[in-house]
């Protein structure tokens, strides 16, 4: 049997377990592993699993809750920021964390076991558009953007969803309220982990698209079904901005 201890934090509702290890620290998490922590029944329960490396620099590794690995994660990365942060009783106000997506610089501001931060994104690129979309943007890893439609019910929105992200060998799917031209919705269909309350990459890619579209500016707050995110897009590139919280301390027994 083997003892992990996890700390748990959600941004806007995204919520991850996070692991801090010594850089050289033998590797344990498996995709079957990841996937039996984050069930919400049969074990602690979470969108995903991070992994941070601390050492000569930080390093961040990102299991869905089916186990898959993910380029990159909006919210995830500054609860891992979080995490670090809390683990080694550091008073830093920035970080660079390397991800599979490149190295991503977190500015965080923590009060108690709450905070505010922000994270470079980096840039935001366009696929080719699908029929009955408004774009695909890649924000470090996939999205098809949607504008949404009040009459359909969640079960004709996760069918859609699962047809346009075959279509690009998997992609988080935003459906997409314009508000204002400073203030958009979403809700999301996150790839390989559902629906989900929060999604920081598909909140950047949501505005690029619409600013793209002429439906929303270049700096515009998101409205995600757990809280809002702050995105900005300067000369193609974003920051994306949002809470952070500290859930619990978690001991993880597995046979």
């Amino acid at each position: 049997m083997a003892l992990r201890t996890l700390q748990k934090w959600h941004g806007a509702g995204n919520d991850f377990l996070v692991e801090v290890i010594e850089h050289g620290t033998a590797p344990w998490w498996t995709p079957r592993r990841a996937m039996a922590v984050c069930n919400r029944t049969l074990g602690v329960g979470a969108d995903g699993l991070l992994l941070a490396t601390i050492g000569p620099s930080t390093s961040m590794v990102l299991y869905n809750a089916d186990g898959s690995i993910a380029e990159m994660s909006g919210n995830g990365i500054r609860c891992l920021a979080a995490a670090v942060r809390r683990s080694t009783m550091a008073d830093w106000s920035t970080l660079e964390i390397e991800t599979h997506s490149g190295t991503r610089t977190v500015a965080l501001e923590m009060t108690g076991d709450a905070g505010y931060g922000s994270v470079e994104m980096g840039e935001v690129t366009f696929g080719e558009s699908l029929p009955g979309t408004l774009g695909v943007a890649f924000v470090g890893n996939p999205h098809v953007v949607v504008r949404d439609d009040p009459k359909w019910t969640d079960a004709m929105r996760e069918e859609l969803a699962e047809t346009l992200s075959d279509q690009i060998g998997g992609a988080n799917v935003e459906f997409l309220t314009v508000l204002e031209a400073d203030h958009v919705s979403i809700q999301v269909v996150e790839r390989g982990v559902g629906w989900t309350e929060a999604c920081g990459t598909g909140s950047v890619a949501v505005v690029a698209v619409a600013h793209r579209e002429g439906l929303s500016g270049a700096d515009a707050t998101v409205d995600n079904p757990g809280g809002a995110l702050r995105v900005s897009i300067v000369d193609g590139r974003a920051t994306l901005s949002g809470p952070v919280q500290f859930v619990a301390n978690v001991e993880w027994l597995e046979a």
